[in-house]
C-alpha cells in the first residue's frame, strides 16, 4: 500500500475495486465502513454485488476481465472535462500525451459496449473521484488474478496520478495482501528475480553484497521460475524435485487435473507444514514446521509496517521452526548458517536491505515502522512518494484493453469467477479443523443469479454439475443477489469440489499470474 490502513479514514472518497473487502479483508473494512458513516464517499467496482456495495453510493459492475476499458473511460471523461490535475502531471509525471492519445477512443459509450457499465454512471464516479479533495484507490485480487493483471494495477496507477491523488494522507492506490505476511515474504526476496528490497539478482552490486554477507562467490545472475512455471516444468520432465513451503497447491492452482500430473512426474518432492493437506499427502518427505504463534520474528503487512511476532506457546511434538529447518538442510548440504535465534536473522536482514536498514529489534518493540526506513534516525514512511517517485518523476504507461485468455461461448455459457467465503481462509488448512466455522460455511456452493437459475430451471439447493474444458465439479446451487446474470462464483476452499479443476492456467505475461476471476463454464443439473 502506498497510504496505511488507517489513512483511508481520511480519505474524502474511496474507490474499492475488484475486491470483496469484507468477507476477504474484514478488519480493514471496518475502517471504511467508519468512513462512510463520517460521510465520505463510497464507490465499488466489481463483476458482483458484494456486501462492501451495501454501503456504497453506487455499485458499478464491470464484465469479469474489462478493467483497463472502465479505467480508460474514466480517464477520458477526466481528460476531455479538463478535470486532471495539471500540476501534479506537469511536475511529477512524464508521458501524459500518449496516455491522453490511447484513452481518446474510450468514450463512455464505447466503455459500456466493452463493459456493460451504464455510460451515465461513469461519467458521475469519474467526475467525483476527479474533484474531490483526496481519493483513495483500494484494490484486491480481483484485479490482479487475469492476464492482463499488471496492466490493470497499472492503469490504477495512471488513474490516480491523473488526479493527483498519490503522495498524500487520504489518498494512494492500495493493494490489499491476500496472505499473512505475504509482503513481507516479497520484501525477503520470495520472487525468483529479486533478492530482499526488490534488488534484481541481476544487478552486479547486490550479486556483490550478498556474496560478501554470505561468504561465498559465482552468485547466478538468472532469475529463478515463478511458481506456476515450475508446475509446467515438472509436468514437462525438465524440474525433477519440488520443495513446497506452506502452500497448497493441490487445491489452490489452476487446472487442478494439470498439477496432478505435473507433481507426480517429479523425482523427489518434499512439502514442509504445520498440517497435513492435500498436498503433503503425495510428498515423499514431510518436514513439521512450527506455526506464527510458536516462534519469534516478524512480520510485514499490508501497509509495508514491520512488526514483531512473539512466541506465544512450544510447538508440539517434533515440529520446528522454520528457519531452522532450512539451516539444518543448508547445513547437510555443506553450507553452515549458524544464526543463534530470530533477532540474529534480523539483525542480517537489516544489514543487507536497504528500505530496512534503520529497522531494529528494539525499535518495533512495541510499534511496528513502515519501509522504507533507511536509517536508526528515520522515522518510518506511512506515505510512499510524498515529493517523488521511486524512478524520478511517474510514468503514465498507455495501455489498450485486452480481452481475457477464455471467453464464453456457446458449448460454455457463463463466466467464472473465484474467490473466498468469510468463515475460511485460502484452502481450508487451519480453518475447516473448527467445528464452528464448517458449521458457518460447510461446503461448496455455485452462486447464480436468479435470472440465470430460472432459465436453467433450478433453485437454491438443487445438486448441479460445473465443468469447464479441463474438468468438472459437483455442487449445490446457491441463488444469490450478489450475483449478475452470466457470471457465476465459487469458492476456492472446499478442496470436495474445488473450483480450480475449472479455472484456466493461462498467465499474466509480466507477474505470471493465473487468470483465476475468468474462464468460461457450463452448468447442468447433476447427474447421479
Amino acid at each position: 500500500m502506498t497510504n496505511t490502513i488507517a489513512d483511508i479514514e481520511t480519505s474524502d472518497l474511496i474507490l474499492v475495486v475488484g475486491s470483496n473487502t469484507t468477507e476477504n479483508h474484514p478488519v480493514l473494512s471496518s475502517f471504511i465502513k467508519r468512513a462512510v458513516l463520517n460521510d465520505k464517499k463510497l464507490y465499488v467496482i466489481d463483476p458482483r454485488k458484494v456486501t462492501i456495495a451495501d454501503h456504497a453510493n453506487k455499485w458499478l459492475r464491470p464484465s469479469p476481465g474489462t478493467d483497463i476499458a472502465w479505467i480508460n473511460g474514466m480517464m477520458h471523461i477526466i481528460i476531455k472535462e479538463g478535470l486532471q490535475d495539471k500540476d501534479f502531471i506537469e511536475n511529477r509525471t512524464e508521458n501524459f500525451e500518449a496516455l491522453k492519445e490511447t484513452v481518446e477512443k474510450y468514450t463512455p459509450e464505447y466503455v459500456e459496449a466493452i463493459t456493460g457499465i451504464n455510460a451515465d454512471d461513469l461519467i458521475s464516479v469519474a467526475r467525483e473521484f476527479a474533484k474531490t479533495r483526496v481519493a483513495s484507490i483500494v484494490y484486491c485480487m480481483g484485479i490482479t488474478q487475469h492476464t492482463c493483471g499488471t496492466d490493470n494495477v497499472k492503469s490504477l496507477a495512471n488513474l490516480s496520478m491523473l488526479c493527483g491523488h498519490l503522495g498524500k494522507p487520504g489518498g494512494g492506490v492500495n493493494p490489499l495482501r491476500g496472505q499473512n505476511n505475504v509482503q513481507g515474504a516479497c520484501d525477503m526476496g520470495g520472487l525468483p528475480n529479486v533478492f530482499t528490497a526488490y534488488q534484481l539478482v541481476s544487478n552486479d552490486d547486490a550479486r556483490t553484497n550478498y556474496e560478501k554477507a554470505w561468504n561465498t562467490t559465482g552468485m547466478s545472475a538468472t532469475p529463478g521460475l515463478p511458481v506456476t512455471e515450475m508446475i509446467q516444468k515438472a509436468y514437462e520432465g525438465e524440474l525433477k524435485s519440488l520443495y513446497i513451503i506452506g502452500e497448497n497447491p493441490l487445491v489452490s492452482d489452476p487446472d487442478l487435473n494439470h498439477v496432478r500430473k505435473a507433481l507426480a512426474n517429479l523425482d523427489f518432492f518434499v512439502v514442509q507444514d504445520i498440517f497435513q493437506t492435500e498436498t503433503t499427502r503425495i510428498a515423499e518427505v514431510v518436514l513439521k514446521a512450527a506455526c506464527f504463534a510458536e516462534k519469534d520474528g516478524t512480520f510485514s503487512n499490508t501497509e509495508r509496517r514491520v512488526q514483531r511476532v512473539r512466541k506465544a506457546v512450544e510447538a508440539p511434538g517434533k515440529a520446528k521452526q522454520d528457519w531452522k529447518i532450512l539451516c539444518e538442510i543448508a547445513k547437510r548440504m555443506g553450507y553452515e548458517m549458524p544464526y543463534e535465534n530470530s533477532e540474529a536473522i534480523f539483525k542480517e536482514i537489516a544489514a543487507v536491505t536497504p528500505s530496512y536498514k534503520g529497522i531494529t529489534w528494539e525499535r518495533i518493540d512495541k510499534i511496528g515502522l513502515h519501509w522504507p526506513c533507511p536509517d536508526e534516525t528515520h522515522p518510518g514512511t506511512p506515505i510512499l512518494h510524498t515529493a517523488q517517485f521511486t524512478r524520478g518523476r511517474g510514468l503514465f504507461h498507455a495501455i489498450e484493453h485486452t480481452p481475457p485468455a477464455e471467453l464464453p461461448d456457446e458449448k460454455y455459457p457463463y463466466i467464472l469467477t473465484t474467490g473466498r467465503v468469510l468463515y475460511h481462509y485460502h484452502t481450508g488448512t487451519m480453518t475447516m479443523k473448527t467445528d464452528g466455522l464448517n458449521m458457518l460455511s460447510p461446503e461448496c456452493f455455485v452462486e447464480i443469479s436468479s435470472g440465470d437459475a430460472q432459465n436453467l430451471g433450478l433453485d437454491t439447493g438443487s445438486m448441479v454439475d460445473v465443468s469447464s474444458r479441463r474438468g468438472k465439479i459437483s455442487a449445490k446451487l446457491k441463488v444469490s443477489p450478489k450475483a449478475v446474470d452470466g457470471t457465476i462464483f465459487i469458492p476456492f476452499h472446499f478442496a470436495g469440489a474445488a473450483a480450480n479443476e475449472l479455472t484456466n492456467a493461462a498467465l499474466d505475461p509480466t507477474a505470471k499470474i493465473p487468470e483465476f476471476k475468468v474462464c468460461a463454464i457450463k452448468i447442468e443439473p447433476a447427474t447421479v
